[in-house]
Protein backbone atom coordinates (compact mmCIF):
# COMPACT_ATOMS: atom_id res chain seq x y z
CA UNK A 1 0.00 0.00 0.00
CA UNK A 2 2.90 2.46 1.32
CA UNK A 3 4.68 1.56 -2.45
CA UNK A 4 1.34 2.52 -4.29
CA UNK A 5 1.10 6.27 -2.72
CA UNK A 6 4.38 6.82 -3.30
CA UNK A 7 3.77 5.77 -7.34
CA UNK A 8 1.08 7.93 -7.14
CA UNK A 9 3.02 10.70 -5.55
CA UNK A 10 5.41 10.48 -8.26
CA UNK A 11 2.98 10.47 -11.30
CA UNK A 12 0.62 13.28 -9.65
CA UNK A 13 4.42 15.42 -9.94
CA UNK A 14 4.99 16.30 -13.29
CA UNK A 15 1.15 16.90 -13.21
CA UNK A 16 1.60 19.73 -10.54
CA UNK A 17 4.57 20.92 -12.57
CA UNK A 18 2.87 21.53 -15.31
CA UNK A 19 0.19 23.61 -13.73
CA UNK A 20 2.70 25.71 -12.03
CA UNK A 21 4.45 26.27 -15.16
CA UNK A 22 1.42 27.36 -17.17
CA UNK A 23 0.25 29.37 -14.12
CA UNK A 24 3.44 31.40 -14.40
CA UNK A 25 3.29 31.72 -17.77
CA UNK A 26 -0.44 33.12 -17.96
CA UNK A 27 0.67 35.41 -15.20
CA UNK A 28 3.52 36.53 -17.54
CA UNK A 29 1.26 37.05 -20.46
CA UNK A 30 -1.54 38.94 -18.42
CA UNK A 31 2.12 41.06 -17.14
CA UNK A 32 2.77 41.48 -20.60
CA UNK A 33 -1.06 42.84 -21.81
CA UNK A 34 -0.58 44.67 -18.81
CA UNK A 35 2.43 46.48 -20.31
CA UNK A 36 0.93 46.66 -23.59
CA UNK A 37 -2.12 48.75 -22.30
CA UNK A 38 -0.10 51.05 -19.96
CA UNK A 39 2.20 51.97 -22.96
CA UNK A 40 -1.07 52.42 -25.18
CA UNK A 41 -2.20 54.54 -22.57
CA UNK A 42 1.12 56.80 -22.41
CA UNK A 43 0.41 56.92 -26.03
CA UNK A 44 -2.94 58.61 -26.04
CA UNK A 45 -2.08 60.52 -23.11
CA UNK A 46 0.73 61.94 -25.45
CA UNK A 47 -1.55 62.54 -28.20
CA UNK A 48 -4.10 64.25 -25.92
CA UNK A 49 -1.83 66.89 -24.45
CA UNK A 50 0.19 67.50 -28.37
CA UNK A 51 -3.46 68.18 -29.66
CA UNK A 52 -4.45 69.84 -27.27
CA UNK A 53 -1.47 72.35 -27.23
CA UNK A 54 -1.46 72.98 -30.83
CA UNK A 55 -5.36 74.19 -31.06
CA UNK A 56 -4.73 76.66 -28.32
CA UNK A 57 -1.64 77.71 -30.01
CA UNK A 58 -3.56 78.33 -32.99
CA UNK A 59 -6.33 80.14 -30.58
CA UNK A 60 -3.81 82.37 -29.36
CA UNK A 61 -2.85 83.58 -33.18
CA UNK A 62 -6.21 84.33 -33.96
CA UNK A 63 -6.48 87.66 -32.25
CA UNK A 64 -4.75 90.37 -34.89
CA UNK A 65 -7.37 88.95 -37.99
CA UNK A 66 -10.16 88.41 -35.37
CA UNK A 67 -10.09 91.88 -34.38
CA UNK A 68 -9.16 93.21 -38.10
CA UNK A 69 -12.43 91.53 -38.86
CA UNK A 70 -14.43 93.89 -36.93
CA UNK A 71 -13.45 96.66 -38.99
CA UNK A 72 -15.24 95.69 -42.45
CA UNK A 73 -18.66 95.05 -43.43
CA UNK A 74 -19.26 91.31 -43.13
CA UNK A 75 -15.97 90.76 -41.80
CA UNK A 76 -16.65 88.96 -38.96
CA UNK A 77 -18.46 86.36 -40.83
CA UNK A 78 -16.11 86.03 -43.34
CA UNK A 79 -13.60 85.25 -40.75
CA UNK A 80 -15.50 82.35 -39.13
CA UNK A 81 -15.94 81.08 -42.19
CA UNK A 82 -12.85 81.09 -44.16
CA UNK A 83 -9.84 81.89 -42.25
CA UNK A 84 -7.03 79.46 -42.24
CA UNK A 85 -4.24 79.57 -39.31
CA UNK A 86 -0.97 78.83 -40.21
CA UNK A 87 -0.69 75.12 -38.56
CA UNK A 88 3.13 75.23 -38.71
CA UNK A 89 4.02 76.76 -35.35
CA UNK A 90 1.11 75.30 -33.31
CA UNK A 91 2.59 71.93 -34.97
CA UNK A 92 5.78 72.70 -32.95
CA UNK A 93 4.07 73.48 -29.97
CA UNK A 94 2.25 69.64 -30.87
CA UNK A 95 5.97 68.54 -31.00
CA UNK A 96 7.33 70.01 -28.21
CA UNK A 97 4.59 68.49 -26.05
CA UNK A 98 4.86 64.92 -27.61
CA UNK A 99 8.89 64.86 -26.62
CA UNK A 100 8.45 66.19 -23.20
CA UNK A 101 6.00 62.24 -23.37
CA UNK A 102 8.83 60.36 -24.94
CA UNK A 103 6.93 60.87 -28.38
CA UNK A 104 6.94 62.33 -31.70
CA UNK A 105 4.48 63.58 -33.46
CA UNK A 106 4.59 61.54 -37.16
CA UNK A 107 0.96 63.94 -38.75
CA UNK A 108 -0.11 67.58 -37.47
CA UNK A 109 -2.54 69.08 -40.12
CA UNK A 110 -5.56 71.19 -39.47
CA UNK A 111 -9.15 70.71 -41.07
CA UNK A 112 -10.86 74.08 -41.40
CA UNK A 113 -15.11 74.50 -41.12
CA UNK A 114 -17.58 77.45 -40.19
CA UNK A 115 -17.43 78.36 -36.03
CA UNK A 116 -15.42 75.04 -35.64
CA UNK A 117 -11.74 74.20 -36.66
CA UNK A 118 -10.40 71.06 -36.02
CA UNK A 119 -6.44 69.96 -35.56
CA UNK A 120 -4.92 66.30 -35.98
CA UNK A 121 -2.29 65.00 -34.06
CA UNK A 122 -0.45 61.39 -34.77
CA UNK A 123 2.18 60.46 -32.40
CA UNK A 124 4.54 57.56 -31.61
CA UNK A 125 6.15 56.84 -28.39
CA UNK A 126 9.88 56.62 -28.27
CA UNK A 127 9.98 53.76 -26.01
CA UNK A 128 8.53 50.31 -26.49
CA UNK A 129 6.24 47.57 -24.40
CA UNK A 130 10.02 46.15 -23.62
CA UNK A 131 10.73 42.55 -22.77
CA UNK A 132 7.76 40.07 -22.17
CA UNK A 133 7.14 36.76 -23.03
CA UNK A 134 5.23 37.88 -26.01
CA UNK A 135 7.52 37.73 -29.05
CA UNK A 136 8.25 41.32 -30.31
CA UNK A 137 7.01 42.94 -27.59
CA UNK A 138 11.19 44.42 -27.25
CA UNK A 139 10.53 46.67 -30.00
CA UNK A 140 7.14 47.20 -30.40
CA UNK A 141 6.35 51.05 -30.34
CA UNK A 142 2.41 52.54 -29.39
CA UNK A 143 0.91 55.24 -31.69
CA UNK A 144 -2.41 56.90 -31.16
CA UNK A 145 -4.35 59.86 -32.57
CA UNK A 146 -6.14 62.79 -30.92
CA UNK A 147 -8.37 65.77 -32.77
CA UNK A 148 -8.89 68.81 -31.11
CA UNK A 149 -11.75 71.53 -32.22
CA UNK A 150 -11.11 75.30 -31.72
CA UNK A 151 -14.84 76.49 -32.09
CA UNK A 152 -16.36 79.89 -31.83
CA UNK A 153 -19.02 79.94 -28.57
CA UNK A 154 -20.47 83.14 -28.79
CA UNK A 155 -23.39 85.11 -30.26
CA UNK A 156 -22.12 89.23 -31.73
CA UNK A 157 -24.17 92.08 -32.25
CA UNK A 158 -22.74 94.94 -33.70
CA UNK A 159 -24.25 98.13 -32.21
CA UNK A 160 -23.00 100.76 -34.98
CA UNK A 161 -20.77 100.97 -38.26
CA UNK A 162 -18.21 98.01 -38.61
CA UNK A 163 -15.17 99.75 -36.44
CA UNK A 164 -17.26 100.35 -33.81
CA UNK A 165 -17.69 98.43 -30.98
CA UNK A 166 -19.08 95.00 -30.75
CA UNK A 167 -21.10 92.82 -28.28
CA UNK A 168 -20.16 89.44 -28.07
CA UNK A 169 -22.00 87.01 -25.51
CA UNK A 170 -20.61 84.01 -24.73
CA UNK A 171 -21.74 80.38 -23.56
CA UNK A 172 -24.83 82.70 -21.87
CA UNK A 173 -22.31 84.50 -19.50
CA UNK A 174 -22.35 88.20 -18.95
CA UNK A 175 -21.62 89.86 -21.84
CA UNK A 176 -18.61 92.46 -22.95
CA UNK A 177 -17.45 94.30 -26.00
CA UNK A 178 -14.26 95.10 -28.31
CA UNK A 179 -13.94 98.50 -29.70
CA UNK A 180 -11.75 97.45 -32.87
CA UNK A 181 -10.18 100.66 -33.16
CA UNK A 182 -8.58 100.85 -29.02
CA UNK A 183 -7.44 96.93 -28.64
CA UNK A 184 -4.83 96.03 -26.81
CA UNK A 185 -3.23 92.55 -28.53
CA UNK A 186 -2.09 92.07 -24.63
CA UNK A 187 -5.77 91.40 -23.76
CA UNK A 188 -6.74 88.40 -26.54
CA UNK A 189 -5.15 85.78 -24.27
CA UNK A 190 -7.79 85.92 -21.49
CA UNK A 191 -10.66 87.09 -24.59
CA UNK A 192 -9.75 84.16 -26.60
CA UNK A 193 -10.53 81.19 -24.23
CA UNK A 194 -13.93 83.12 -23.76
CA UNK A 195 -14.69 83.54 -27.25
CA UNK A 196 -12.88 80.46 -28.38
CA UNK A 197 -13.13 76.98 -26.46
CA UNK A 198 -10.86 74.16 -26.70
CA UNK A 199 -11.51 71.16 -25.89
CA UNK A 200 -10.84 67.12 -27.86
CA UNK A 201 -13.27 65.29 -29.58
CA UNK A 202 -13.65 62.02 -31.15
CA UNK A 203 -12.22 61.59 -34.61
Amino acid sequence: MGARKRGDAGQAFPIYVVMVAGLLFLACAFFAVGKASATRNGAQGAADAAVLAAAQDARDTLGPPFVAALMTPGGLHEFLQDYMFNPAVPCMQAQRFASSNRSDTETCYPEYGYLRDKVHVSIRTRYTVGDTVIPGTETKQATADATAVIEFRCTYKFKGDPGEPVAFKCDGRDGFSIDPTDFDQNAWAALSKAIFAVHLVDD
